[in-house]
């Protein structure tokens, strides 16, 4: 069995750019103390993701250039790959996105969000590429919030390219008097969760949705297998990692590769 250990980092909204990085920091090195291969951050963790309510100033490239370049030194010191949830200016237009390190400190990319929720419209703009990345033997892809649960073809592009699993950063508070969850897709649960074992069972791949922590989160993080079978979660609105194990060999990707566009 070939085993990779991933962290998720479902830790609560920094109040500032600056308590971004740091809490990101201190993420990664509690994911090397937990032997964690690779960490994945919440949607646009650094700065901070630019919702209704939040105060995130406004982009700054400096900062953002400058907040990667310690993240890759973080991940170089503790040996572990991060995939860092953030944003990054293109041609003046903010872009949603999530920033690639190997565990020795090299940048490989971003994924950027392709599919905008309506919400975003007046705040983000969207990307138009989709990679597939690689880390000791791991073959992943990434789709950021929306469009992970709401399209599945996002999922399945990666999967069909080579991906054992698919991370799925993502923002998700809860909205004032809403029902408040207790257990994973349980069925007073909205759709959200049920779409996160969809996207594993219907691809045979992993798939680790990643949110904040924050009271009454409707979503948390959680990991589920290629069956469509839950393999663990974060207890909801609980700051910290979690730590899953999983077995590349277990992700057949069969259904995806079997798929023909009718």
């Amino acid at each position: 069995m070939n085993v990779f250990r991933i962290a998720l980092a479902n830790v609560r909204f920094p109040e500032t750019p600056a308590e971004s990085l740091t809490l990101a920091e201190q993420a990664i090195a509690q994911a090397a103390s937990e032997r964690a291969d690779l960490i994945c951050f919440p949607e646009c963790f650094v700065p901070g993701y630019r919702g209704i309510g939040k105060r995130v100033p406004p982009p700054d490239v400096a900062f953002l250039e400058r907040a990667w370049s310690t993240v890759a030194e973080a991940a170089a010191k503790a040996k572990v790959a991060v995939i860092l949830g953030t944003e990054r200016v293109v041609e003046g237009a903010v872009v949603p996105t999530a920033l690639v390190v190997t565990r020795y400190g090299t940048i490989t990319g971003f994924q950027d969000k392709v599919q905008l929720d309506p919400s975003e419209d007046n705040i983000y703009s969207p990307g138009s590429v989709r990679q597939v990345f690689e880390t000791d033997g791991l073959k992943f892809g990434v789709v950021i919030c929306h469009e992970g649960w709401r399209y599945p073809e996002t999922v399945r592009w990666a999967v069909q390219r080579g991906a054992h699993i698919v991370f799925h950063p993502h923002f998700h508070e809860a909205e004032p008097d809403s029902y408040r969850p207790s257990s994973f897709a349980d069925p007073a649960n909205s759709f959200h969760e049920k779409a996160a074992l969809c996207r594993a069972a219907e691809n045979n791949c992993y798939f680790a949705t990643v949110n904040y922590a924050s009271p009454g989160s409707p979503t948390t993080s959680a990991v589920v297998k290629p069956d469509g079978t839950l393999l663990s979660y974060q207890p909801y609105g609980k700051d910290g990692l979690l730590i899953a194990d999983i077995d590349v060999a277990a992700a057949t990707r069969l259904l995806a590769t079997r798929y023909k566009p009718v």
